[in-house]
């Protein structure tokens, strides 16, 4: 990414201020080892530190110490050399021959500089159009936070902002599952506290407790507000994003055979109609870079929810997946196959034969089970048996879905002293898995889902991209607006569904219809799903192969360039929506105007936050083909836009 804001040396003086590691003593760690209050490492634990250099630009330090009793503990304090980000997680391990006294409320904390702070908070995916929703609040009293379910999105974002009067601080929390954060008042700052939500166990001997992993990012508040949300960006595409081979994920368009033979979902598919469909896209001179196959291509009987026999329906896929990973591979399309292995449902394979790798619900016989991945036997299973299954199938994107709230079982099945444990060992699994899958598999990649973005936490975020980022809106085109407002800012890559859910009177449904040049607008993302059919009209087509090339163009440039918001977005079907990608290294960018469906006035006039002074712009609407040369200063101030209703224009343009 060529970011126009480049890291100063006055954000790196900040720090110091974000948590950096200064002694044992001082690892920014607290909780209660049966009667003890434990802060740091301390002096008994007799604690070492060790460092190396992970790469050029990242310094690892390891601050180890274990008690006379066996109690480990082990920090993992990493600092970016090219950034002013600071990272902390830690993990206490049982190396003793018997049970541990209780230890409780395991939190990396400590003191955040920062005058006049304002606490720039989210409710995640809500499964709701009340979702992807900001919120500021002056930390005058404690804060907490934490996600309503046992997933790490729904209810409670684990990416936050404090704004100072002279800096700002991006917090983010990796773990996946329900985490806490609780902010409050401290003299010159805020005291930073996070932890898991639930924490009351002992630790069985040869048994690791892990914390959520925290990064700190700190940078000076200039006069150019767009500053932090840019140097975040540029700091998330270099260490953060998987990469494809080694090479940043470009932009990629999705296709697939969905609800084939009018059954929901892949309950329909078989492997002659996903062949054909797909080779029906490559006739019509539309190939994707992904082929989809979503959920139900194993035995489910027409009901995709049927998730824990993990093998190809043989009466629909007699060759298994097999043939069509092998048309994907000889046509240089990538094979994107679901999974959801964590839910079972009662009479699955997995309940039958495993029943002992499961845990359930005490109050209802019929709830879905869940995989426990604490469970070595079953993590084991997992990993060997999914493995062998993506390289029979050749596929090259593995796509993860959690559709169910795993809290109660977690609570249901925990004694008084292990409260916490169960969930803390299934994280630990859930995160080997995906390692083992990616190391195991040269070029793979993770597509993370659980209902849409309820499991997109910054640990999963290093692992995956959120293809899917929610199960909400993909047809009403404000609620989507303000979803990518978000994700444009925090998580830069996704993916987003060419639907209109609009009625002819300007209000929104779920009817879909087959997209137009507006649907395509509305779904300007890095990566894009064409809900075109397979065998669809030649005029469909046509629309499609047009616009496929506006939007790569820009989905390029979302990719390496900085981010500008142009508009308020409020769910609203009267409000216009506007935006900005500019690169400049490249000397290009883009610039973005919708005019929603019940939007007044007419016109919008555009005050663009990004104009290189001294510069030729040379404006051009590739869909009219039109263009016009503007200076600097007339690009500055007389950039007004008319449009229809349910209209949208990108002007792309060049700058010397």
């Amino acid at each position: 990414m060529n970011s126009r804001y480049s890291v100063t040396k006055a954000d790196f003086a900040l720090l110091s201020d974000i948590l950096k590691y200064r002694n044992p003593k001082q690892v920014p760690l607290h909780f209660f080892y049966g009667e003890r209050e434990i802060c740091g490492i301390p002096d008994d634990f007799s604690p070492t530190v060790t460092y190396r250099m992970l790469t050029a630009n990242t310094v690892q330090y390891i601050i180890d110490g274990t008690d006379a009793n066996g109690l480990n503990i082990r920090a993992e304090y990493l600092e970016y050399r090219d950034y002013p980000v600071t990272e902390w997680v830690v993990f206490i391990t049982n190396k003793g021959d018997k049970d541990t006294p209780i230890i409780r409320d395991v939190r990396i904390e400590g003191k955040l500089i920062c005058t006049s702070p304002v606490l720039e908070h989210g409710n995640g995916d809500t499964r709701d159009k009340n979702g992807f929703h900001f919120f500021q609040d002056k930390v005058d009293k404690s804060i907490c936070l934490s996600p309503t379910t046992g997933t790490s999105c729904q209810g409670a974002f684990p990416y936050m902002t404090l704004h100072g009067s002279d800096r700002e601080i991006r917090a983010a929390i990796g773990f996946p599952s329900r985490w806490i954060a609780e902010i409050s008042p401290a003299e010159g700052g805020v005291r930073f506290s996070c932890g898991q939500a639930r924490c009351h166990t002992v630790l069985h001997t040869g048994e690791t407790y892990r914390t959520p992993r925290l990064n700190l990012f700190a940078y000076t508040n200039d006069s150019a507000p767009y500053r932090g949300i840019n140097i975040w960006r540029s700091w998330y595409f270099k260490h953060i994003i998987p990469r494809e081979n080694g090479q940043p994920i470009p932009p990629k368009l999705c296709l697939h055979n969905w609800c084939a033979e009018g059954k929901p979902e892949f309950t329909g598919a078989t492997e002659d109609n996903q062949v054909s469909a797909l080779e029906d896209y490559l006739r019509h001179d539309m190939k994707p870079d992904i082929w989809w196959i979503d959920a139900g291509w194993y035995p489910c009987d027409g009901d995709w929810h049927y998730t824990g026999t993990w093998r190809p329906d043989p009466d629909r896929f007699p060759n298994g997946l097999t043939p069509i990973g092998e048309l994907c591979e000889a046509n240089d399309i990538q094979f994107l196959i679901w999974f959801e292995p964590e839910r079972v449902k009662k009479g699955t394979e997995l309940d039958t034969e495993h029943p002992d790798w499961l845990l359930k619900r005490t109050d209802n016989e019929d709830a879905y089970r869940l995989l426990d991945l604490g469970n070595k036997e079953a993590l084991n299973w997992l990993i060997t048996h999914v493995n062998g299954l993506i390289k029979e199938f050749h596929a090259s994107i593995y796509r993860q879905d959690f559709n169910f709230d795993p809290a109660p079982i977690w609570e249901q099945n925990e004694g008084e002293d292990r409260i916490g444990m169960l969930e803390n060992l299934h994280i630990q699994g859930y995160l080997a898995y995906w390692d083992s899958l990616i190391l195991n598999n040269p070029g793979l990649w993770i597509d993370s889902c659980a209902s849409g973005g309820r499991r997109n936490d910054l640990e999963t975020m290093r692992r995956s991209v959120a293809l899917h980022y929610t199960d909400v809106g993909y047809g009403h085109h404000p609620v989507k607006q303000k979803q990518h407002r978000e994700m444009f800012e925090w998580m830069p890559y996704f993916r987003a569904h060419n639907m209109s859910w609009d009625k002819p009177d300007g209000t929104y449904g779920t009817a879909n219809k087959p997209p137009v040049e507006f649907d395509f607008h509305c779904a300007l993302a890095p990566a894009l799903t064409s809900m075109y059919t397979y065998d669809d009209t030649e005029e469909h087509f046509e629309i499609g192969r047009k616009m496929e090339l506006i939007w790569r163009e820009a989905a390029e440039l979302e990719l390496s360039g900085d981010y500008y918001p142009l508009s308020e977005c409020n769910c609203d079907p009267h409000d216009w929506y506007a935006m900005q990608f500019d690169d400049p290294k490249s000397r290009r960018g883009f610039i973005q105007v919708i005019r929603n469906t019940l939007a007044e006035p007419d016109s919008y006039h555009l005050n663009l936050p990004c104009v290189h002074d001294g510069m030729t712009y040379i404006l051009t609407d590739r869909e009219s083909g039109e263009s016009r040369t503007l200076n600097a200063s007339e690009l500055s101030r007389a950039l007004d836009v008319k449009l229809n209703k349910r209209e949208g224009i990108i002007f792309f343009y060049e700058y010397n």
